[in-house]
């Protein structure tokens, strides 16, 4: 969906709206706690830049940025990650949400729409 030279960004496979998106970045890091301040930084920017696209081209009502370190916050996969997680009016999301398998096509045709829209 979108690469820079420290950060990338992609579908979640188990999206809990439509348009929800990861970004990563690409140096290794486990958590929060580990991860060096400038790709930290880096991801932050990068989670700015989809928070964008996610409002502009799907018309999000607004957006949740969401991380968690360690298991006892929720975290699953142990690589530092950002959710961005676009919110609509009534879209049924409270606090955490639950991970189901979302629809693969409809997470490609949406991830090809944030794709072409540019930055």
């Amino acid at each position: 969906m979108h690469e820079d030279d420290r950060t990338l960004a992609f579908m979640n496979i188990a999206p809990a709206t439509p348009g929800h998106l990861l970004v990563i970045p690409k140096a290794h890091a486990t958590d929060l706690l580990d991860v060096p301040p400038d790709d930290l930084a880096a991801s932050a920017r990068t989670a700015q830049r989809i928070a964008r696209r996610v409002t502009d081209v799907l018309g999000a009502d607004g957006v949740n940025l969401v991380h968690a370190t360690r298991p006892v916050a929720g975290q699953t996969v142990f690589h530092v990650h950002l959710h961005v997680l676009p919110r609509y009016v009534d879209d049924g999301v409270q606090g955490m949400w639950t991970p189901t398998p979302g629809d693969p096509e409809a997470i490609r045709s949406l991830g090809e729409r944030l794709r072409g829209a540019g930055t």
